[in-house]
């Protein structure tokens, strides 16, 4: 299979968050105050909550993020709880507002620009599936966050997922690993990898069993 334009500088990566925000926000724009409150693929989240949640990571600096991470006792959960309460609005037109206002602002508070495009992919799934919206994000910009959570535990467990598997996507060149075969869309392995069961239903292989009895992520 053909080699998608590869995205390797951070000005492409960034620029592949810009894309996935907007496309997020536009998602967004026409949601029901029953869709805001609709429970995402982070189970202990609401859609509301996760945007405020990208807004949070789009929004806070790395020195913030440190401090915050130090309060929290290094505890991920405390920490991501709080940073998005503080983005959250007073309702779910502000929270939306907020997350717009940071659409072409940084792609997170560290340098791994790659991690930041697994955010939002990530999690803009984690708001579509549950209220039935489709979009998948351009092979190029799944390949590079496959790739990343393929070569180490970041903001998700995603190496530690898939060990001893044999990762193959059927829509792009993204392979990686030895082992029982977990094939699929790209889109698909990249939740995989993330902790969503939900995704095993598009993939196929023996691994598929082995990556749904395993521990989730949120």
């Amino acid at each position: 299979m053909a080699e998608p334009h590869v995205l390797e500088t951070r000005k492409a990566l960034e620029r592949a968050i810009q894309v996935e925000r907007l496309a997020l926000a536009e998602d967004l724009a026409e949601l029901s105050e029953a869709q805001w409150a609709t429970t995402s693929l982070c189970e202990r989240w609401t859609v509301e909550q996760v945007v405020a949640h990208l807004t949070a990571g789009a929004g806070t600096r790395m020195w913030r993020w440190l401090l915050s991470m130090l309060a929290a006792g290094f505890n991920p959960d405390l920490h991501n709880d709080r940073r998005l309460a503080k983005h959250r609005g007073a309702t779910p037109e502000e929270t939306l507002r907020r997350f717009r206002a940071v659409v072409d602002g940084p792609a997170g508070p560290t340098g791994h620009a790659a991690a930041w495009l697994g955010e939002i992919v990530v999690h803009s799934e984690d708001i579509r599936r549950p209220l039935g919206l489709a979009r998948t994000p351009p092979v190029a910009t799944t390949t590079a966050v496959a790739r990343f959570f393929a070569s180490r535990d970041f903001t998700v467990p995603s190496k530690t997922a898939t060990a001893g598997l044999r990762l193959e996507a059927t829509d792009g060149p993204f392979t990686t690993g030895s082992g029982d075969l977990l094939r699929g869309p790209t889109l698909s392995l990249v939740m995989g990898m993330a902790g969503r069961i939900a995704a095993c239903q598009d993939l196929e292989g023996e691994g598929a069993s082995v990556l749904r009895s395993r521990p989730r992520s949120g």
